[in-house]
């Protein structure tokens, strides 16, 4: 169950994501995060969840960053890349 505390700490994940991956599309950013988060949706221990999902985030954007393309950032083919 995502409380309050988790949800401000995803945010708080997510500023922290763009500001360290400046040449990143922040919306991009943002999408890649939630993505990430909904795969723990069902885990009974919430204590860790915010800093596994930053870690898996930090991971996937230094391993495949993002092309800030200007195109549409939910397309198909800018999905594909996350």
């Amino acid at each position: 169950m995502l409380d309050d505390n988790e949800s401000a700490q995803i945010d708080q994940v997510i500023e922290r994501l763009i500001a360290h991956f400046p040449a990143q599309s922040p919306a991009e950013i943002e999408l890649l995060v939630r993505r990430i988060h909904e795969r723990f949706i069902d885990a009974r221990v919430r204590d860790f969840v915010p800093l596994l999902v930053e870690k898996a985030a930090r991971q996937t954007l230094v391993a495949y960053p993002i092309e800030v393309t200007g195109e549409d950032p939910h397309s198909t083919e800018a999905m594909a890349t996350i």
